[in-house]
């Protein structure tokens, strides 16, 4: 890899020795594609939420497939979310964007983690449980109807 392909990397995702070091655990191809997936500055968290709050009615998932105090990731109106139910009944749909640089979100054991810096969010409000996220994940309005979330 060239210097300047790694600043452009390091600069919009990851530090260099992080970048390197997943360099050496798997092939560079992979890294390099999936560091400019999951990374992407610039990326507002609020106007991700604004695009998936217009989806008014659409479908998000069943809500028998969304584990008690867990999360599955979904997508409205282009927009990645993750839904999540913390407890039976009780359901949230959170953009899947970062508030720290723009990563995708992921569910994670109890939590939802961010791949790209560690940050976690708490499964119910979302709120920045750790790592350097600077503001919880936006929530967009869901009911459920008919045993489906649906975007309300």
């Amino acid at each position: 890899m060239t210097d300047t392909a790694a600043t452009v990397l390091t600069t919009s995702c990851c530090s260099r020795r992080d970048l390197l070091r997943g360099v050496t655990a798997t092939t560079g191809a992979v890294v390099v594609g999936g560091a400019l997936v999951a990374c992407s500055e610039g990326t507002d968290p609020g106007a991700s939420v604004d695009e998936a709050s217009g989806a008014a009615g659409q479908v998000v998932v069943a809500l028998a497939d969304v584990p008690v105090g867990g999360a599955v990731s979904g997508q409205v109106g282009g927009v990645e979310v993750l839904v999540t139910q913390p407890v039976e009944g009780e359901v949230h749909v959170f953009s899947a964007v970062c508030t720290h640089q723009g990563c995708t979100v992921l569910p994670g054991d109890g939590v939802l983690e961010c791949p790209c810096h560690r940050s976690t969010f708490a499964l119910t409000d979302a709120a920045v449980q750790s790592g350097p996220a600077p503001e919880p994940l936006g929530e967009v309005p869901v009911e459920v109807v008919d045993g489906d979330v649906v975007v309300a």
